[in-house]
């Protein structure tokens, strides 16, 4: 029953505390409808996020952007082994606020809020997956105050310290035997942080080549997400195992990739403007997670082996009028998570991401933006394999099927400067 207690707690930390891997980039409105670009591209505040170099580059002396989107997330299961299906339908509420004031002509400060790995995921409770999730609320919260130098007129560099508090509510089944249940409900755990806290920095560059090429690189480090105090809270516990599965405490410590971002901008004429992205983010850092608790148990292991992931941006944006302009893009998203390791509280896959969007500008201080995405991954038939169920003796155990997911996020936000 002791092996059984810190497997289950465990595999909830390790699903829960880190869904990066299922995160969908949502980081500003206009940055969005370009494809997500920016790190070469100065249009507003919302650089302060993308590059904060480029917060020196900004024609007006106050810029702030504030916007939020719907994020409408869904994925089917099938097990053609056992005929068995599927379904998750969740709703997202990523937002940003960034706001950048110029010092003088070679210092600009700014400040950047926002939820780059907040997610939902629910399936229905005792699902045939529910040994590995049921449900996950995550929610984390990245300050980041930023400066900004500028050097002559073609070279700035710039970045800040990055705060982040978040907090996290996962249950699922400790196991698929369903010896261990209580009135046809299998034995539950729901794991609850809060105040998780972690820090790292940002720091970018930004070169103007000429007057129409720009060039943008931006590094944020890894960060370490801090679980401390955790409780962890058991349900539907047969009356002869009530003594083995009482509620306790737990410690973990919990990765969050470094992000290595380069681009070019290229400004074809008054009205083109056209903007590539490359991501690479070191996943693989995220191999295994150690939990600690509180009440002796040992520190436990679960394999989770991510591989290092690119994505690939591009944008476009069309000024039609004084009042009005258009953008689009796409970009190509890799999965960091490999074969075999394949668990559906991070149902994603390689995937392709579609925006666009507008700006209407009503006077010369305020704008409204309008993006959309809608994220396609492949579908994908895989597994998660290392699942050790301490109710058998035959070691580890695999649970797999087909999953096909989809995203699709409207947005909305305001510009000001002045």
């Amino acid at each position: 029953m002791r092996k059984l207690f810190s497997l289950s707690l465990l595999t909830l930390a390790t699903a829960s505390m880190f869904a990066g891997g299922y995160r969908v980039s949502i980081q500003g409105q206009k940055q969005l409808a370009m494809g997500h670009t920016g790190v070469a591209v100065v249009n507003s505040a919302e650089v302060a996020f993308f590059n904060p170099a480029g917060m020196s580059f900004l024609d007006k002396k106050f810029n702030l952007s504030v916007g939020g989107n719907a994020l409408l997330a869904k994925t089917r299961f099938q097990s053609s082994q056992f005929n068995q299906t599927a379904a998750t339908d969740n709703l997202g509420t990523p937002f940003s606020l960034y706001a950048t004031y110029k010092i003088n002509d070679w210092v600009s400060a700014g400040l950047a809020v926002y939820t780059p790995y907040g997610s939902s995921v629910a399936w229905d409770q005792d699902w045939a997956g529910a040994h590995l999730v049921n449900n996950i609320d995550l929610a984390a919260i990245f300050i980041q105050p930023t400066v900004s130098f500028k050097v002559g007129d073609v070279f700035s560099i710039g970045g800040g310290p990055i705060f982040v508090q978040g907090s996290v509510n996962f249950n699922r089944n400790l196991t698929p035997n369903p010896v261990l249940s209580n009135n046809g409900s299998g034995t539950d755990v729901t794991l609850d942080a809060t105040g998780i806290s972690a820090s790292g920095y940002n720091v970018g560059m930004m070169f103007k080549l000429s007057k129409k090429v720009t060039l943008g690189m931006d590094y944020r480090s890894e960060i370490i997400m801090e679980a401390r105090g955790g409780s962890a809270q058991f349900a539907d516990v047969p009356a002869i195992a009530a003594a083995s599965f009482t509620n306790t405490t737990f410690n973990a410590d919990l990765p969050l990739p470094a992000e290595f971002t380069t681009g070019i901008s290229y400004k074809a004429s008054d009205k083109w403007l056209f903007a590539f992205d490359y991501n690479y983010a070191k996943w693989s850092v995220y191999k295994s997670l150690d939990v600690q608790f509180n009440n002796g148990l040992p520190t436990s292991e679960n394999p989770r082996n991510y591989k290092d992931a690119s994505t690939y941006r591009f944008g476009a944006q069309y000024k039609a009028s004084e009042k009005f302009t258009v953008r689009g893009g796409y970009y190509i998203d890799e999965s960091p998570v490999q074969s075999g390791y394949f668990a559906p509280e991070t149902p994603r896959n390689d995937s392709v991401g579609y925006t666009g969007g507008f700006t209407y500008q009503i006077n010369s201080k305020l704008g409204i933006d309008m993006s959309f995405l809608y994220l396609h991954f492949d579908e994908v038939n895989n597994s998660y394999d290392y699942f050790n169920d301490p109710t058998t003796t035959t070691g580890l155990t695999s649970f797999g099927g087909t999953y096909k997911s989809s995203v699709f996020s409207p947005g909305i936000g305001i510009t000001y400067g002045f």
